[in-house]
């Protein structure tokens, strides 16, 4: 899942970012709210966590020009204002939920988890294509019975392909969902991973699930 970070504290943001790498998340982290709206209404994210306090724009500001935008992009508010009137403003602005300042990072990840598992923003956290199955809330890869070791990246390009079984999705849309803003978009990584999650998914005797369309992209389906 990609989430985009806005906050101006570089330790908080490098805290938050590196404890959510950990949970195969991807984090583009935004200093101010001017280039945070920018980069939630420039690019694909699944997440938005955004404090309240921000220079240039604050959050709630933020959050209007984000939902004038994209609607249905779920968005956290982290704010060290505890004011029933605050939380109420900012509910009828569109956060879909917030955190008082100062929380634990358990907290957060427990916020998170339950946005992403309502209906209306996310499949079922069991994905299944064949004899694979990816639990996505546990992280884990299984194929005819077996345990399959996945790398973060790994595990995130594996989710996001099979999300969109049946499609053909281009290299821009894999970078855009799987990849941080730092990436170079020129690289081999995406072929390197693909190549990596072949080797590990298709077993011996096993119907090859990820697929390469010449000149388009690669789709996840039982046929090409």
């Amino acid at each position: 899942m990609r989430i985009l970070l806005i906050e101006d504290d570089p330790d908080i943001a490098e805290f938050l970012k590196m404890n959510l790498e950990t949970e195969f998340h991807v984090v583009d982290i935004a200093a101010d709210g001017e280039r945070g709206s920018f980069l939630a209404q420039t690019n694909e994210y699944d997440l938005v966590i955004c404090d309240y306090l921000l220079p240039k724009l604050n959050g709630q500001l933020v959050v209007k020009e984000i939902r004038q935008s994209k609607r249905d992009l779920p968005i956290i508010m982290l704010t060290v204002k505890s004011e029933l009137d605050t939380k109420l403003n900012l509910f009828n602005l569109g956060i879909d939920d917030y955190l008082t300042k100062p929380f634990l990072f358990e907290e957060l990840l427990a916020h998170i988890k339950a946005i992403m598992r309502r209906p209306a923003q996310r499949e079922n956290s069991l994905l299944r294509l064949d004899d694979l199955t990816v639990n996505s809330d546990k992280h884990l890869v299984r194929r005819g019975g077996k345990d399959i070791h996945l790398t973060r990246k790994e595990f995130a390009l594996l989710e996001f392909l099979l999300r969109q079984r049946g499609r053909v999705i281009n290299r821009t849309i894999i970078m855009e969902h799987v990849w941080d803003a730092d990436a170079d978009p020129f690289s081999n990584t995406i072929e390197t991973h693909i190549l990596n999650l072949r080797r590990k998914i298709n077993l011996p005797g096993k119907r090859e699930l990820i697929h390469t369309v010449s000149g388009r992209g690669y789709k996840m389906d039982l046929r090409q």
